[in-house]
């Protein structure tokens, strides 16, 4: 069978280039060997949401008294439910890409597909059988899964990677969680909150390593005051597996110290799905793991292209979804402008929460730039006093020469949904005034971006 433009994925860089391929009139295939919708909506982004959304219940109810609350009993999670629902959500979102692919018209291959010279895609089922599809286009579009480190071995019961934490058959009493960026983090907080006992390791001197410094040090503070041991500057150098016990090795500044739990759970980053792809038989140019490709996601064979965690740039589902957009665009032929991956906004889901867009400071000022800073604190907002949620701040990065906004980071409640004003004023190269003249509603956590704007130019009221 023939098809304008074949995806290979369906994570939200594939199935969103394949619902934007199908509306600008192209015939359009999705090859997909697991669950629409990819690691993102069944093994990420979505589920691992879920199961934040139930430590952060779990949490109000501990804490019920402080807003006046009387709760009669013991307050004690079940765990199995806790995963049955976060599973629930996902098979969920699973079921509504296939609502969309049905709406748009779009065909699901179901197996494993590979590209061929020539513009074919052979596609191998679960029970062997190939069968091959031409297309005009080839997206690559295949992600990425959990790395391992070669003294950090995953055996799926004792060492585990982020998709077995998510499914765990009960709640270790210890855990031990190596690497500190948004997964390791994230499953932290999530099993701490539970009432695991949990260690995080992180071989950088501050956990989140790529957040403003600021940041990573009250998130640290933050998992401390919670309960958690929160080791920097550490590495795990061996694992050993006992009468069903993980005795961890791990190297300090201090020197060496020895930490025993029930579950390893390694979150050290991820490794691309570039194997078995047809990359080596069509000549596909790859670098350090990652497909080369241009501005507009185009390789170096005609008519194939990649997307996503596969290609140079942060592994962000939003990222893969604007690139599978901007990909498809550039093929029907319209004008396109290239993604600006300065203005990319990240989010870290533990409590508080992060989010951030642009250079951090250390990174302005060692790009040369005079900088305004500004900051305000959660403790001065009302809303967040009225949440019970006073941990954490807004801080603000202008250039002082000319007022551009280098960057925002913020730490709170609710912060992942306010990183959106600043990415869009950015875009629209909104100065710091604007943003201060912008009437924001009171009382909201929103206020805290408007007030430590003002901070930045000596204009903030409320501190």
């Amino acid at each position: 069978m023939n098809y304008d433009l074949i995806v290979i994925g369906s994570g939200p860089g594939g199935y969103v280039a394949a619902i934007r391929a199908s509306q600008l009139g192209m015939k359009v295939a999705v090859v997909e060997k697991a669950e629409l919708g990819g690691i993102c909506l069944n093994w990420g982004c979505i589920p691992t949401k879920a199961l934040m959304k139930s430590a952060q219940v779990f949490e109000y109810m501990k804490h019920a008294t402080d807003y006046g609350i009387k709760v009669t009993g013991d307050v004690t999670p079940d765990f199995e439910a806790v995963v049955k629902r976060s599973r629930s959500v996902a098979e969920g979102m699973s079921k509504g890409i296939q609502f969309l692919f049905k709406k748009n018209k779009i065909d699901h291959i179901a197996g494993y597909g590979k590209v061929k010279p020539g513009k074919i895609v052979e596609v191998t089922d679960k029970d062997g059988k190939t069968a091959e599809y031409n297309a005009q286009h080839i997206i690559l579009a295949t992600g990425a899964r959990s790395r391992e480190l070669p003294n950090l071995k995953q055996d799926g019961k004792k060492v585990i990677g982020y998709r077995e934490a998510m499914v765990l058959p009960s709640l270790p009493e210890s855990m031990v969680v190596v690497g500190s960026g948004a997964i390791g983090s994230e499953f932290a907080y999530f099993y701490n909150t539970m009432g695991t006992k949990v260690t995080l390791v992180e071989f950088m001197p501050n956990v989140v390593p790529i957040e403003d410094e600021e940041i990573s040090k009250q998130l640290e503070r933050s998992f401390k005051k919670a309960g958690m041991k929160v080791m920097t500057s550490s590495t795990v150098e061996s694992v050993e597996i006992n009468n069903n016990k993980c005795k961890v090795t791990i190297q300090t500044k201090k020197g060496q110290e020895t930490v025993e739990c029930d579950i390893v759970l390694s979150a050290v980053g991820i490794t691309t799905n570039l194997e078995n792809l047809g990359i080596e038989e069509t000549g596909i140019i790859t670098e350090k793991g990652k497909v080369v490709v241009d501005d507009f996601y185009r390789t170096n064979v005609e008519g194939v292209y990649a997307i996503g965690d596969i290609v140079h740039g942060p592994a962000l589902a939003h990222v893969a979804s604007h690139e599978g957009i901007i990909c498809v665009e550039k093929i029907a032929g319209k004008h396109v402008e290239a993604l600006d991956y300065g203005n990319l906004p990240g989010c870290t889901y533990t409590h508080p929460e992060i989010a951030s867009v642009g250079m951090t400071e250390k990174a302005a000022r060692e790009a040369g730039y005079d900088v305004k800073i500004g900051k305000f604190p959660y403790s001065a907002s009302g809303k967040a006093s009225a949440a019970g949620s006073k941990e954490g701040f807004v801080k603000v990065i202008f250039d002082a020469k000319y007022g551009e906004w280098l960057g925002a980071h913020l730490i709170g409640d609710n912060v992942t949904e306010l990183i959106a004003e600043v990415v869009v004023a950015r875009k629209l190269e909104t100065t710091g005034e604007e943003i201060i003249k912008a009437v924001h509603p009171h009382p909201t956590m929103s206020e805290a971006v408007m007030e430590a704007v003002a901070a930045a130019y000596d204009e903030v009221i409320h501190i």
